[in-house]
């Protein structure tokens, strides 16, 4: 190669370099509403400033899945850090909820008790813990604002107060929020669950509820501030560009929430795992399905698959993928598929568990692996000329086409006739939903006279 080439070709490849680079950062930047003056309140992108909606009770129940096996990007990015073992220096903002509007949490220098409304929103930093001027210990914070503020503990000591899951009221963690930003902003991830929220004011905590599939892919493009019980907003955006965010406790701090609180159905969805999972993670079960990635299959009818833009696109019958992974769905019985089709990625979810339901493809479930794939590249197959595909496709018979020709076209025969005049029969009865119709060959030479219908 010339040096002139070379040249040429290294500038082409630093202009691609550049171009992705500016998509992605145009993403990331315009893919939520983020206050300027405060880096830890974002918010979804399609957000109504105009109006403010109380936040709706959250009254979908969802079953609690098994607990994940492996959690170790959780186990080494957040740990809990119970507050005998806070140190000096760590930063919670304060994020009242309504019942701390009227019981307020924290006094100043003169003991005077100060609304928890006038501080929300304000960054508090730990710096230790005192004996006050009463019976009890205070919890000691320096405020953004340059004033100390204190937390007068419930019992004698803060030792005895500290090994509890209460924690200070109103404040929410700030550590595992930095943490969010810095691991899993630009994350690719899975959901876990069916119900996730998209934001309508910035001046309250309303928002409405959305349902997502399980299984959808998603890309963390902001962390911000949640709430006390929930400290860490992840806003994340599909593949058709619909943002929407979930509230979760990852290190549990300061929560304010037991552990046992946290199985419960209304709660579970606030924990990472209920909520999320880390896309292309094994799961367990992953491996029992691993004999399947790599392997060529064809489509045994017309389906739906997700297509790399997140749309779904109809993919006709017959049609040819590569196994890429195959992903179990946690609490769910299906299975994420990711297929390869000349270049183009799709996803499936196909289940592994047969069950009859009524109008589905040949009395069986749609969804069912066995019931919509066969292993081979369908131009492959023994027999089935290539000429022959495009009407096979179709499930159009022809004069001429042999048995696997017909097979491939139309399944397997209802019925089979015994050879009678150099002729014998194979009937169809409704399949693939098309209609009646009965098949005629040539005994001698196994290939179609004629098509009744």
């Amino acid at each position: 190669m010339s040096a002139k080439s070379s040249i040429e070709l290294y500038s082409m490849k630093r202009l691609v370099f550049f171009l992705a680079a500016m998509a992605f950062s145009s993403m990331m930047a315009n893919a939520q509403t983020r206050d300027p003056n405060n880096k830890y309140l974002v918010w979804t992108n399609n957000i109504m400033f105009k109006e403010e909606v109380e936040a709706e009770s959250e009254e979908t129940k969802e079953e609690v899945p098994d607990e994940e096996q492996s959690k170790s990007f959780i186990e080494k990015y957040f740990r809990y850090e119970s507050m005998c073992d806070w140190k000096e220096g760590m930063r919670f903002m304060v994020i009242p909820s309504k019942k701390d509007m009227v019981i307020r949490t924290f006094c100043d220098s003169t003991d005077h008790m100060v609304s928890s409304m006038s501080l929300r929103h304000k960054i508090m930093t730990y710096k230790g813990h005192e004996r006050g001027n009463g019976l009890h210990e205070r919890v000691v914070f320096e405020c953004e604002d340059g004033k100390t503020y204190y937390f007068e503990v419930p019992t004698a000591t803060f030792d005895d107060y500290c090994y509890t899951k209460f924690g200070v009221p109103t404040l929410a963690y700030l550590g595992d929020v930095d943490i969010a930003i810095e691991q899993l902003v630009g994350k690719r991830l899975l959901t876990t669950n069916t119900v996730y929220n998209v934001d309508v004011s910035t001046t309250s905590y309303g928002y409405q509820k959305i349902e997502v599939p399980i299984g959808t892919e998603v890309t963390v493009v902001a962390a911000g501030v949640g709430t006390r019980s929930y400290p860490v907003k992840l806003i994340v955006v599909d593949q058709t560009g619909r943002e929407f965010f979930q509230n979760v406790a990852i290190s549990r701090t300061n929560s304010g929430m037991r552990d046992e609180e946290f199985k419960e159905p209304d709660e579970y969805k606030h924990t990472f795992e209920g909520s999320f999972e880390i896309a292309g993670e094994k799961a367990s079960g992953d491996e029992q399905y691993d004999k399947f990635v790599g392997g060529k299959v064809f489509t045994l009818y017309a389906t739906k698959m997700t297509n790399s833009a997140g749309a779904e696109e109809a993919i006709p019958r017959l049609t040819t993928f590569t196994i890429k992974a195959m992903h179990v769905l946690r609490g769910t019985k299906y299975v994420r598929m990711t297929l390869d089709r000349a270049g183009l990625e799709y996803t499936k979810q196909v289940t592994f568990t047969r069950e009859n339901v009524a109008g589905d493809v040949g009395g069986m479930h749609e969804d069912y692996y066995y019931s919509l794939f066969a292993s081979a590249n369908v131009g492959n197959v023994k027999e089935v000329r290539e000429k022959n595909l495009p009407d096979i496709q179709k499930s159009i018979i022809r004069v001429g086409f042999n048995e696997a020709e017909v097979r491939l076209a139309l399944g397997e025969p209802n019925a089979v006739s015994k050879v009678k005049n150099n002729t014998y029969t194979w009937l169809y009865r409704s399949r693939m939903d098309k209609n009646d119709c009965t098949i005629y060959f040539n005994a001698q030479t196994k290939e179609v006279k004629y098509v009744k219908r």
